[in-house]
């Protein structure tokens, strides 16, 4: 596999989501970039500060990054490089990505609460602005074997075979069981034919993965999503995020994003345009 980023704020629960990735690429023999972003907040800004405030906030940022990278190291004998930038997350994500020709980003999620579902934190505004796989872990889960993936998705909008490649090879790479669990909104019909071809898409992308169907009827999509995690008592949740308009969101909410605020087993958001 390509490089893991694990994104830091030096946070318990980013710190948390480190451990994770330096387990992972152990298991899977790859390498891990830790990456932090830093700003200055736009009171501060305004103060006038002199250069050498910044330069010392980058050094010591540096500093942590490079004394980490070097204990993890040792720790799971991997490589582990490290790179800080004078920004947001977002605002330079995707070029560290596209720079270290990475696989995934790993970060950690901060505990549920109400501002958080409503607007969202830098994990969750990670994976609905941009098309990177992101992995979030919440707080306090350590790394252990994906023998269960749970895979929650509409497959009557159709599932693009990008996706279903990726899903197919995280899921052969883990020897992981995959089901593929749709939650049908009460009083929608369904075309039978429609229907049939997004299994058969969905048998072809995963041609080669043991793989089950599940589709219930329910308006509560987050509540049925959370009961079958805990039913199969799966390792790992993949989703599909959608994008929606600023207003539609006001009333829609991304179901990724509020499985990333919620979820208690790590959460792999893999949005369309996916590169595998």
């Amino acid at each position: 596999m390509k490089t893991f980023i694990a994104a830091t704020d030096f946070s318990k629960e980013a710190d948390n989501a480190v451990e994770y990735a330096c387990f992972a690429a152990a298991i899977f023999d790859t390498d891990v970039l830790l990456f932090n972003a830093y700003h200055i907040p736009l009171h501060v800004s305004n103060a006038r500060l002199p250069a050498t405030v910044f330069n010392e906030l980058m050094e010591k940022n540096e500093w942590l990054l490079k004394e980490k990278a070097e204990e993890l190291s040792r720790k799971y004998s991997i490589k582990v490089r490290y790179e800080t930038r004078f920004s947001q997350v977002d605002e330079e994500i995707e070029k560290i990505f596209a720079e270290y020709d990475a696989e995934i980003v790993i970060m950690g999620t901060a505990p549920d609460s109400l501002g958080q579902e409503l607007f969202g934190n830098t994990t969750t505004s990670l994976i609905m602005q941009h098309k990177l796989p992101v992995l979030a872990i919440p707080p306090g889960v350590k790394y252990k074997p994906v023998r269960k993936i749970l895979f929650a998705v509409d497959f009557l909008r159709g599932v693009n075979i990008r996706i279903l490649e990726r899903i197919r090879l995280y899921a052969r790479a883990a020897a992981a069981e995959v089901e593929v669990f749709h939650v049908q909104r009460k009083l929608r019909s369904i075309d039978e034919d429609l229907q049939q071809s997004a299994i058969d898409n969905i048998d072809s992308g995963l041609k080669d993965v043991s793989h089950t169907y599940k589709n219930i009827e329910s308006e509560r999509v987050i509540d049925e999503i959370q009961n079958e995690i805990k039913q199969i008592d799966a390792d790992l949740l993949i989703m599909v995020p959608q994008r929606y308009g600023f207003w539609k969101s006001i009333v829609h909410r991304s179901k990724t994003r509020v499985m990333a605020s919620q979820t208690e087993i790590p959460l792999l958001s893999i949005p369309i345009g996916t590169e595998v």
